[in-house]
């Protein structure tokens, strides 16, 4: 299939998807009089122009699927007086070819219960990430493992940006000959969903000028999922964690994956408890 068949494509399915969304709604939903003689179901085209304050003729051709130009902004207005999920406003940025305005690190809202969850599953650190590598929440265990990472701002509290920017001294990663060709394929790979959103391309600009070893392998197109893998840690007080990483989706919230590591061997399971226990020891034994 080429371009020229997609966006037809594409401009078709966002009308039928606008006129379904527009339908659903009734006048009386958002607080206007249904008036007489009203044929269509929930609200005319003119009425959702003028609730999202864009002009009729704009919002008609926007809903015919006609090549116009449409900016976040009003694509967002549109979304508000269609009162779209998270999941509706995304597929209409996709339909209508707009970059979607990234959400701040770390905002992106999770279910109520994950907190819980992962609470639960200590002693086994856990954390849940968006694609781009942000970590959203954690439990305790997570927290003594990677202090660096927990107290980071939220704008820095990213995986990607800690593996590939923290002195060798300070990276808790052991294996990294094995583990940074890996992170960076299945990076990639969700990268590819997200092509044309700004804050993707920029964590990539800002990597590939932190780090020369980004810079290298992202230019080695490597592609991967993600899979069970072995993780090395080393952590200043208690030495190196081997642990089993596994991944799992989030309902709900795109993207976004909770990462469970399992201690290998009991001693590994001791060191993480003894971290716990002691969660004031000292993330690193020196000063840079």
């Amino acid at each position: 299939m080429t371009i020229s068949d997609v966006r037809p494509r594409r401009r078709s399915d966002l009308a039928a998807f606008l006129r379904s969304r527009r339908e659903r709604i009734t006048p009386d939903d958002v607080g206007m009089p249904p008036g007489p003689r009203r044929r269509t179901p929930g609200l005319r085209r003119e009425e959702v122009a003028q609730l999202a304050g864009v002009g009729v003729t704009w919002y008609t051709w926007l809903e015919q699927g006609r090549p116009i130009n449409a900016s976040p902004q009003v694509l967002d207005a549109v979304a508000r007086t269609l009162r779209l999920d998270a999941a509706e406003r995304g597929h209409l940025y996709r339909l209508a070819e707009v970059p979607e305005a990234a959400p701040v690190p770390g905002g992106e809202p999770l279910p109520p219960d994950i907190q819980q969850i992962l609470d639960g599953l200590d002693p086994l650190p856990a954390a849940v990430a968006n694609g781009r590598c942000d970590v959203l929440a954690w439990n305790s265990a997570y927290a003594a493992v990677f202090p660096h990472l927990v107290a980071a701002p939220p704008g820095e509290r990213n995986t990607m940006w800690k593996v590939f920017t923290l002195p060798d001294c300070c990276n808790p990663i052991v294996n990294m000959e094995e583990e940074a060709p890996l992170h960076i394929a299945t990076f990639r790979h969700r990268y590819s969903r997200h092509l044309n959103e700004p804050a993707w391309r920029d964590l990539v600009r800002r990597l590939e000028q932190a780090s020369p070893l980004f810079a290298r392998l992202w230019a080695r197109q490597d592609v991967a999922l993600t899979a069970v893998r072995l993780k090395v840690f080393r952590h200043a007080a208690v030495g190196e964690i081997r642990t089993r990483a596994n991944a799992f989706d989030v309902a709900g919230t795109p993207d976004a994956r909770m990462v469970v590591y399992a201690p290998v061997e009991q001693i590994d399971r001791d060191r993480v408890a003894w971290l716990m226990e002691h969660p004031d020891a000292a993330a690193t034994d020196h000063r840079h």
